[in-house]
């Protein structure tokens, strides 16, 4: 097998570990402090902050259209409908624009 295809599968094992990890610890508790649980639940908008903000400041014209689109869906919207329809600009913005 090549070398992207264990790098691949290490990623995916690395992945699920964690993630299970994650799970075996915090099933030993009866009752999760608010302040972890508060904590757990700010991982998601970290994560996102930590791949957006990248993006945006450096960014093209497509990219940047993709995200105001996808904002403004998220308005209004759900997640799946934000996630396509800035995936199908951004397509569209790098297939037009280049």
């Amino acid at each position: 097998m090549s070398t992207t295809v264990w790098i691949i599968l290490a990623g995916a094992a690395m992945t699920y570990l964690t993630r299970v990890g994650g799970h075996l610890v915090l099933s030993q508790f009866q009752r999760i402090h608010p302040r972890v649980q508060a904590g757990l639940d700010a991982v998601p908008a970290a994560v996102l902050t930590t791949l957006f903000a990248p993006a945006l400041f450096n960014a093209g014209w497509p990219e940047l259209a993709a995200m105001i689109v996808a904002g403004l869906v998220a308005l209004r919207g759900g997640l799946m409908a934000m996630f396509t329809t800035g995936a199908a600009v951004l397509i569209a913005g790098r297939y037009l624009i280049g």
